[in-house]
């Protein structure tokens, strides 16, 4: 069987979809898997061992990409997040058997559709994309191995736990820390033993990085990521933690089952019990707060920073 999965938007949506992926090569080994991205995501999708080809969903060519998808002759299509032009393509692909959510017009370009109603939050957004998969596969156990990336390090590991500090925002984080906070638990970090401070910052992060680095006054690293996505996997993969806010980078230190303290809004949309990362439960330390959180949440995020790396 040969299945196309589509997940076009941003790298923590893309993120939250692979549990279904892997899930469905590990239990159906022959079934053939092809992705189709964004360009944020296609250099990203092609290095994953358990993802067998990937087309670049094209905003500024919808016929080419049209083309691609009729080439491989798919037997069926799983659609985690759908809109109407992204329906209209799979319709006019000819893709017998075409699954999605049940949601928006878009969904009458669909033939298999699921009602999941996912503002109810009941369970998280990878568990509600694991889902889909049941259509297809009503035998599919809905789990995977872990890490879900599995990485060699470029390095040799060593004695030193590097503590990552990521303060750019993300699509659904409406919860976030001052960066005089993140200043502050880095610089907190920067005191336990054996521990290396490092402050990452994406291609949109340019404030938050000039401020980091104008107001540091203790030893840390700042490292403006040039690297891919999986360049950046792999380097989060030799890291004891990774500290942020609910955002694309949280999703791949969780691929790559590291500890992670996240924050997210205090709202059930934006909360961890929908976008909670897919590290094992145990590994998540997360907290809902709010643009006023008080000194008291504070002081309780940076007791579990201590807890963590001690």
């Amino acid at each position: 069987m040969k299945i196309l999965i589509t997940r076009h938007d941003k790298i923590g949506d893309f993120c939250v979809t692979l549990p279904l992926f892997k899930a469905i090569k590990e239990q159906y080994p022959t079934t053939s898997i092809i992705a189709l991205v964004s360009k944020v995501n296609f250099n990203f999708a092609e290095n994953i061992d358990f993802i067998d080809g990937v087309i670049l969903y094209d905003k500024e060519d919808f016929f080419g990409t049209l083309k691609k998808i009729k080439e491989h002759k798919f037997d069926a299509s799983i659609s985690a997040f759908i809109d109407t032009r992204l329906g209209f393509l799979l319709f006019l692909s000819g893709i017998k058997t075409r699954i999605a959510p049940a949601t928006k017009i878009a969904q009458i370009f669909f033939n298999k559709k699921i009602v999941q109603r996912r503002s109810k939050v009941e369970k998280t957004e990878w568990q509600y994309n694991m889902d889909l998969g049941k259509v297809l596969f009503p035998n599919l156990n809905l789990e995977f191995s872990k890490p879900l990336l599995s990485l060699a390090l470029s390095t040799k590991q060593s004695a030193i736990k590097k503590i990552v500090f990521h303060p750019g925002f993300g699509g659904s984080s409406d919860g976030n820390l001052k960066l005089d906070d993140y200043l502050a638990l880095g610089k907190v970090a920067s005191k336990l033993p054996s521990v290396e401070v490092v402050f990452t910052f994406g291609p949109d992060d340019t404030i938050s990085k000039e401020y980091i680095s104008t107001h540091l006054d203790f030893e840390a690293t700042i490292l403006e990521s040039k690297m891919s996505l999986i360049e950046f996997c792999q380097f989060l993969s030799g890291c004891e933690l990774f500290v942020s806010t609910s955002t694309g980078p949280m999703h791949l230190a969780g691929a790559v089952n590291i500890k992670t303290l996240s924050f997210f809004g205090d709202n059930l949309f934006a909360s961890s019990k929908r976008w909670s990362s897919i590290n094992d439960t145990d590994k998540q330390h997360n907290f809902m707060i709010n643009a006023n959180y008080s000194e008291q949440t504070f002081d309780k995020i940076k007791n579990t920073l201590i807890e963590i790396v001690s």
